[in-house]
């Protein structure tokens, strides 16, 4: 990937901004057309609950994690400590909407945004410890977790995005990228706030096994137990859930779903995989109609998206949404950005909008 200057804004010059932002502007045609062909497509896109198996595939997901961009690696062991600056946060997000539109990677960015703040313990205070959204994600150790395979993919894809913005966060920029990615597959406005503070080191990574598994012996009592702890409620999950209207699911990864359908065999992006939606690059409810339905043996349902419909107390939620997608793009945006600041320090404390 080639080497990018990181770009400094001095927010308090009025001149200064207005040049930086045509810097930006200019940066963003040259690096797609000296780098996009060296980002890596994501061979995996999958959403939250579905990606999180133990499998006999471990030893070859913590290989493939090891994998990661060592460049990234080490950036990853400065401490950010200072305010995410708005400004690079909105031409930040531009930039992620020039990346979705060519690389199609839009499933693998929720997945990483939720992946690092789903890790977060409520019953524990102290931070970082408690995880939650802290970047701390970017660390080898933390890519091996076998919940996270194929995750290097997401971060080699936003790194040129980082190396350009100093002044965001790690744990900013995951999350902007999984709200930008959800809004720009046709989904809700999800209402953010920024300004992430980053953990300082792989010491400061949560241990394996917080985050929900595919396909556990009782699975809707497993999808309680994990989204409890987070502090989260039956209907946080099931609206959740319905992320996975975007995405697909890869048997070399995580040992679920066909190798290929009629839905995913021509790609975009690299082909193959099986998904729960005809439409796999679009956010709407169809995720929750097509479980209710079970007419489309080409489209996946594990046996966490059965729960949905199977639990009494997440049925009322999924026949709410399947009946009603405002409802469930209301109920979305507030459950996306509930998750987005589970465990995350702020400065300044109140967030940042922008």
């Amino acid at each position: 990937m080639a080497e990018r200057a990181s770009l400094a804004l001095n927010t308090t010059t009025t001149t200064m901004a207005s040049s930086l932002r045509t810097q930006v502007s200019a940066s963003r045609l040259l690096r797609f057309s000296s780098s996009g062909s060296k980002l890596s497509i994501p061979s995996s896109s999958l959403s939250f609950t579905r990606s999180l198996v133990s499998s006999p595939l471990l030893t070859q997901k913590r290989c493939q994690a090891a994998l990661v961009n060592r460049s990234f690696s080490s950036a990853a062991t400065t401490h950010c400590t200072a305010a995410t600056d708005p400004e690079q946060l909105k031409s930040a997000r531009e930039d992620i909407k020039e990346l979705l539109n060519t690389k199609f990677c839009h499933p693998i960015l929720v997945r990483l945004g939720w992946h690092d703040a789903g890790t977060y313990n409520k019953n524990i205070s102290g931070w970082p410890q408690r995880g939650g959204a802290n970047g701390s994600l970017r660390y080898e150790i933390e890519l091996k977790h076998a919940a996270n395979a194929g995750l290097v993919n997401a971060l080699n894809l936003i790194k040129h995005i980082k190396d350009m913005y100093s002044g965001i966060s790690y744990a900013d920029l995951f999350q902007l990228a999984s709200a930008t990615a959800i809004e720009e597959a046709g989904g809700p406005k999800i209402p953010m706030k920024y300004g992430r503070v980053d953990t300082s080191g792989p010491h400061e990574c949560p241990e394996e096994g917080r985050l929900p598994d595919a396909g556990p012996p009782s699975p809707a009592n497993h999808l309680r137990e994990v989204f409890y702890r987070m502090g989260l409620d039956d209907k946080d999950i099931v609206a959740l859930s319905g992320a996975h209207t975007l995405g697909r699911s890869r048997p070399e990864r995580s040992g679920w779903g066909k190798p290929e359908t009629k839905y995913t065999k021509e790609g975009p992006g690299a082909p193959g995989g099986q998904s729960w939606t005809p439409e796999w690059l679009k956010f709407d409810n169809s995720y929750i109609t097509e479980i209710k339905e079970k007419r489309d043996e080409d489209l996946l349902v594990l046996p966490t998206d059965a729960a949905i419909f199977e639990d009494p107390s997440f049925k009322v939620y999924a026949e709410k949404y399947a009946a009603d997608q405002d409802a469930f793009f209301k109920d979305y945006a507030e459950s996306h950005a509930k998750l987005s600041n589970l465990g995350a320090k702020f400065n300044p404390p109140e967030g940042i909008i922008i």
